[in-house]
């Protein structure tokens, strides 16, 4: 039960779905896969810098 996972809903727009399925076909992920290793990467990167991610970053582009 350690390893059970979390429905999370989310809503992205068009532009950023169609990115993402880009980036998770070249990377042979599907969608849901491709976010998962995305967030887990983030997560990772700042526990490693011990800060958050900059202001500038923009997460959203609609």
């Amino acid at each position: 039960m350690a390893n059970e996972k979390k429905q999370v809903p989310l809503r992205l727009s068009a532009k950023l779905y169609e990115e993402l399925a880009a980036w998770a076909e070249a990377d042979f992920r599907s969608v849901n896969g491709q976010i998962e290793y995305l967030l887990t990467a983030c997560v990772r990167q700042r526990k490693k810098n011990g800060r958050q991610i900059p202001e500038e970053f923009e997460a959203s582009e609609e």
